[in-house]
C-alpha cells in the first residue's frame, strides 16, 4: 500500500479528534439529560393509580350516609400520598449518588482523552485550513504559521480541542435527547 500523504493523515487526525470529542460530549449530554428526566418507577405508577382511584371513590360518596367511609377513603389516599413521597426522595437520593458517579467517571474520563489527545498530536499539526476561513483569528489558530507548500493555515491541537469541543457541545444538546427518546 503506498504512504498516506501528510493532508490526508492530516484530515483523518482531524475528524478522529472531533469524533472522539464530539462522542464525550455527547455522553455528558446525555447523562445531564437523564438527570433532569428522571425515570419513575412502576411502583409509584400503582401508586398514583391507587391514590387517583382512592380519591374518585371518596368524591362519589357525596351523602351524609356515606360520609364515614369517603373521608376514610381520603385519610387512605392521604397515607398513599405520604408513601409515595417517601418513595420519591429515596428515589431522587439513589439517582444523585449515581449521577454524581458517572458524572465523576466521565470528567476523568474527559481530562484523559484530552490528555492523551494534546499528548499525541503537540509535535504534529492535526488539520490544514483555507486561510480565508480564519481570517480574522487565522494568527491564534495556526501552529507553526502557514503552510509553505499549500499556503494554508496549519492547525494545531489546543485550538483544534477549543473549536471542536465548542462544536460538539452545540450537537451533543440536539443529538442527546434524540438518543434518549
Amino acid at each position: 500500500a503506498p504512504p498516506r500523504s501528510p493532508p490526508a493523515t492530516m484530515a483523518l487526525a482531524a475528524i478522529f479528534v472531533f469524533l472522539l470529542v464530539c462522542a464525550v460530549h455527547v455522553l455528558e449530554s446525555m447523562l445531564d439529560l437523564a438527570k433532569k428526566r428522571g425515570s419513575v418507577s412502576d411502583e409509584q405508577v400503582k401508586l398514583r393509580v391507587a391514590i387517583t382511584q382512592l380519591l374518585k371513590e371518596s368524591s362519589a360518596l357525596s351523602t351524609p350516609s356515606t360520609f364515614a367511609q369517603a373521608a376514610k377513603l381520603k385519610r387512605l389516599a392521604a397515607a398513599k400520598e405520604k408513601e409515595l413521597a417517601k418513595l420519591q426522595q429515596s428515589d431522587i437520593k439513589g439517582k444523585q449518588s449515581l449521577h454524581e458517579k458517572y458524572g465523576k467517571v466521565l470528567k476523568a474520563t474527559k481530562v484523559l482523552v484530552y490528555g492523551l489527545l494534546v499528548l499525541s498530536f503537540w509535535s504534529a499539526p492535526v488539520a490544514t485550513v483555507p486561510n480565508h476561513l480564519l481570517q480574522p483569528f487565522g494568527r491564534m489558530f495556526s501552529w507553526k504559521g502557514v503552510d509553505a507548500a499549500t499556503g494554508r493555515v496549519v492547525v494545531g491541537i489546543i485550538p483544534w480541542l477549543f473549536l471542536t469541543s465548542r462544536v460538539s457541545k452545540l450537537l451533543s444538546q440536539k443529538l442527546a435527547p434524540i438518543f434518549l427518546h
